[in-house]
């Protein structure tokens, strides 16, 4: 079970990481699993990598979720 900030919207596994949790159920938009953990990574999450952040290493399916993208080849 994830949550999420209420103050900043970040999200993480424990609560504690948090300044103002509130509990939420994460669906993964690309294999359908229920209540997935916030670090999920799938075999088809893993295909749509296309993109990663040269300044934090966070990869994306498209170049607009990130602010300095590079495309993995």
């Amino acid at each position: 079970m994830a949550h999420t900030c209420k103050s900043c919207g970040a999200v993480a596994d424990d609560p504690g990481h948090l300044c103002d949790p509130t509990v939420e159920e994460l669906s993964c938009e690309y294999c359908g699993g229920k209540d997935v953990g916030v670090n999920h990574v799938c075999k088809e999450k893993l295909t749509a990598m296309k993109f990663s952040c040269d300044s934090c290493g966070k990869m994306a399916p498209d170049e607009t979720r990130l602010c300095n993208p590079v495309e993995i080849k």
